[in-house]
Parts: structure tokens; C-alpha cells; sequence
């Protein structure tokens, strides 16, 4: 599975391993982007991860703090790459919570059984004009 404690992994290397992102290329964008900090703190692709580092991912609505358990610079299945790391228990919660709420969110939105004509067009712009003119 892992590699001996003492050996060296890069965080994207790691995160392409543990299976986060398809590609390193993915995850050296995403490190790059700012989606992937410890402690509140930026990283750099090439930085090299410890056993029991604290990794904040952020991928499209969810964001998970995962532990990191061991260390592995090879891609493997998905049963092997989840032994790489564990989420936290109040990182779990937490995307619950707003997966409940996005979609309850939805439910006040109205879906229309066909496009809008000319006339509901007008209306959706006039709609549209008056909420953004300041009070």
C-alpha cells in the first residue's frame, strides 16, 4: 500500500494518488489555485507531506479536511487510496449540512415546462431591471 514512513511524497503527487484528482496536472492547478491548504496556509506542488498533516481540499461545492494516514506516490484502486488518508469527523458534518441546504435551496426555484416566449421574456428583463436598481 504505503511506502516506508521516512520516504518523501509531493503533496500533488499524493493527492493524484489518494485519488482526488484524475491527473497530477489536476492537482498541481488546484494546489496552484489556492484550493489546497494545512493550517490556513498555502501550498506548493513540490512541498513534501508528513504522516498526520492536516489537508484542507476544496473541489467544486465540497470542501473536506482529510488526515493524512500514510504516504504513497503510486496510483492505485480506490480501496487502496482511501487508506491513504481519513476524513474528519467534523469535515463530514459539515458537507451533510451544506448538501442539505443546497438542496433545499432548489426548492423554491421554479422549472418551466418550455422556453420562455417573447412576452415572458420582456417580463424576466423588466424583473431583472427593477431588483438591480439600488433603493
Amino acid at each position: 500500500m504505503g511506502e516506508s514512513a521516512n520516504s518523501k511524497v509531493r503533496v500533488d503527487k499524493w493527492l493524484w494518488a489518494a485519488r482526488f484528482f484524475k491527473t497530477r496536472s489536476l492537482a498541481k492547478a488546484a494546489i496552484e489555485a489556492g484550493k489546497v491548504n494545512t493550517d490556513g496556509q498555502r501550498l506548493k506542488p513540490s512541498r513534501e507531506l508528513e504522516i498526520g498533516m492536516l489537508l484542507t481540499i476544496r473541489q467544486g461545492w465540497d470542501e473536506k479536511t482529510v488526515q493524512v494516514l500514510a504516504l504513497s506516490g503510486q496510483r492505485r484502486g480506490a480501496p487502496e487510496a482511501q487508506l491513504l488518508y481519513q476524513e474528519t469527523e467534523a469535515s463530514i458534518a459539515l458537507r451533510e449540512q451544506r448538501a442539505i441546504e443546497r438542496k433545499a435551496g432548489l426548492g423554491s426555484f421554479i422549472i418551466s415546462e418550455h422556453r420562455p416566449n417573447k412576452k415572458e421574456r420582456r417580463q424576466i428583463h423588466r424583473f431583472k431591471r427593477i431588483m438591480d436598481e439600488p433603493n
